[in-house]
């Protein structure tokens, strides 16, 4: 029967969710990175043009991103004393003190007039505001945020990142729907119209909103631009510029201090207006993008838009000059017979019907959120609990920044040597140790060591605090930005906008969680330490469940993204031998006690029926008899 139908194996029942389409899959169409690109000249002249025209908004993203360190930043005052001509400065970040004769708020500080130094308060409305970040004016001094309305500080940094984190859901469910270039050009468009909207703000309430719709804007333009350069490059080069864009976002973290001091008392403008309509305006020049830059070639052709895949690929042959009418691979014929196919597209929702992507999918969420919700806990351990609460100083501002230049640098040679998997688990591992250290071992120092020299033990555990904070920041830093590259790597083409979008969404919660605490004057912060230092072991474990894609093609559909598994740990000719090791005779295995006591049974049941077999029925059907015993078939 199976000689007779030979396509009989070739029919297996639909798995995870998965119907066979009507037509057989293209034989070279769905290999973009070893068939399609390779014949258009591979990693051409072309493709490394758009590369570096997503590097230059990277810049101006860094700059955006950053801004709230001075567009929000807590501003120091003066307090003239009540009882004579003597001033003492305060801080704007520190908790109101209700006054002891009125009902009006007051603030707490230092005097310096009256000889004995002690408290004096000092009445909200009697204070002068001074900025120590550039500006001389921003929106904390502007409309007077501070006292009874420090909260709305607070609320502005939250539009931000909540409209970053709605933008990541939404503009990455519409790149996979709609395009990789539609969200790109309309992420420019409306982030020009709200971004130079906010400068025109009167109100903080008025500000916060059109830095939702701002932060909206900047999470379509910044996750359009990352897919579109994973998707142009080949397996050897993606890595690489990938962390060329790191590079320049970390650079406009380290300019914004200078661009802000260039906006300082600007005559006809207030600074904070100067500085948002600077750090907005170089986004114009990407408008030229509706033209120069093309739709994805790669999601083209994974969604079946054979026809405007067609016209694109003549394109970049020629600008790669590459005679596309002589090529020897046929991708160009194959594609001439796929011309009637209809255009596919794909949800993200999808991939809650497989087995293993949304695994890996949630595990480098969870990845993102604890590394960048764990690196604000390292960012306050370093720095001086006894300073000022003002806004990040230069100080502290260029540390962050340096941190993550290093981390950027050691990014590199690390996923060299270790692949993805390898670096990401290295760097978790490092977050834990620096976690567990700053938790336990300072806490230990205090309890059972040094504690009748106060000053030594305060001394030391201040610079432990600060040595396992700046590690604890470098690798945090490490595991996220991993993380996001990780998951643009094994979430397939039809899908990676969603899926990208998700681990940035849950980027962005990590983020939130900095706001959250200032809001709520650190109460609580050794919890939130200790939830996220618990996470990092739970990460570790994960961790080794995902596949290292270091060296191979993107996958294209959802069926490529689900067979995108781990690999073993064993090398193949490693494997090879083990199995040829267990490569025995087992010819005399029914001779142990093993196999006959788990072949008793059935030669018992088979004896009893044949007892009652009659002897000349045995021998008429071909049988004899031994020792009483008919024997009939060989039994």
């Amino acid at each position: 029967m199976a000689a007779g139908r030979p396509d009989a194996q070739d029919h297996h029942p639909p798995e995870n969710g998965f119907t066979p389409l009507e037509h057989p899959a293209p034989r070279l169409l769905p290999h973009i990175d070893g068939s399609v690109l390779p014949s258009l000249g591979g990693f051409g002249r072309h493709q490394k043009q758009l590369v570096v025209l997503t590097w230059i908004p990277a810049l101006f993203i860094g700059f955006s991103q950053f801004s709230d360190y001075f567009l929000l930043a807590q501003p120091n005052g003066t307090c003239v004393q009540p009882q004579g001509n003597d001033s003492a400065n305060w801080t704007a970040g520190a908790p109101p003190v209700p006054a002891a004769t009125s009902g009006a708020p007051a603030l707490l500080f230092r005097g310096n007039g009256t000889g004995d130094g002690g408290a004096l308060l000092c009445a909200c409305k009697e204070r002068t505001l001074e900025l120590e970040t550039g500006l001389s004016q921003n929106v904390v001094t502007k409309w007077n945020l501070v006292c009874e309305s420090a909260w709305k500080v607070h609320i502005a940094k939250f539009s931000l990142l909540v409209g970053s984190i709605f933008g990541y859901l939404v503009m990455g469910v519409m790149a996979d729907w709609f395009g990789r270039h539609l969200v790109l050009i309309l992420s420019v468009l409306f982030m020009l119209v709200f971004g130079l909207s906010v400068a025109f703000s009167v109100n903080v309430t008025m500000f916060s909103t059109l830095r939702f719709f701002e932060g909206f804007c900047l999470a379509g333009l910044a996750l359009s631009l990352y897919v579109l350069r994973i998707e142009l490059c080949l397996p050897g080069w993606r890595f690489s510029m990938t962390m060329v864009a790191s590079f320049l976002m970390v650079g406009g973290q380290l300019l914004m201090p200078g661009v802000a001091a260039l906006c300082r008392n600007w005559p006809d403008r207030d600074d904070w207006q100067v500085l948002q309509i600077v750090i907005i305006s170089p986004f114009v020049l990407m408008l030229p993008y509706v033209w120069i830059f093309p739709e994805s070639l790669r999601w083209l052709l994974a969604t079946q838009h054979y026809k405007r895949s067609k016209a694109m690929m003549l394109r970049i042959a020629r600008k790669n000059q590459v005679e596309m009418t002589t090529e020897p691979s046929g991708v160009l014929t194959e594609l001439e017979q796929e011309l009637h196919r209809k255009p596919q597209r794909t949800c993200i929702v999808k991939m809650m019907s497989t087995r293993n992507l949304w695994k890996n999918i949630v595990v480098l969420c969870v990845n993102s959120l604890t590394g960048y919700g764990i690196h604000h806990c390292f960012s306050r351990s370093m720095m001086d609990p006894e300073a000022q609460p003002t806004a990040l100083c230069h100080a502290d501002y260029y540390t962050m920044a340096g941190i993550a230049v290093a981390t950027c640098l050691a990014l590199c040679p690390a996923v060299g040597l270790m692949g993805r998997r390898g670096g990401l688990l290295t760097f978790m591992i490092i977050t834990a140790l620096a976690s567990l250290l700053q938790l336990g071992l300072l806490n230990l120092i205090g309890k059972y060591s040094l504690r009748h020299d106060i000053v030594l033990r305060d001394t030391l555990n201040r610079k432990f605090s600060v040595a396992f904070s700046i590690i604890g920041m470098f690798s945090s830093h490490a595991v996220s930005t991993l993380s996001i590259f990780f998951c643009a790597e094994i979430t397939p083409t039809v899908i990676r906008g969603g899926g990208l979008g998700l681990v940035l969404a849950s980027a962005g919660f990590g983020m939130l969680t900095a706001p959250i605490m200032e809001l709520h004057n650190q109460k609580g912060y050794f919890l939130h330490h200790v939830i996220f230092a618990c996470c990092t072991l739970l990460c570790i474990i994960c961790l080794l469940l995902l596949p290292e894609p270091r060296g191979q093609p993107l996958p294209e559909s959802i069926a490529d993204g689900e067979t995108f598994t781990r690999r073993t740990l064993l090398h193949p000719g490693e494997q090879h031998l083990l199995l040829a090791k267990t490569d025995r005779d087992y010819s005399r295995v029914h001779d142990t006690p093993l196999h006959l006591t788990a072949t008793g049974g059935a030669t018992v049941a088979a004896a009893t029926a044949l007892a009652a077999v009659p002897a000349s029925y045995a021998l008429a059907t071909g049988g004899e008899v031994i020792g009483n015993c008919a024997i009939a078939n060989g039994v």
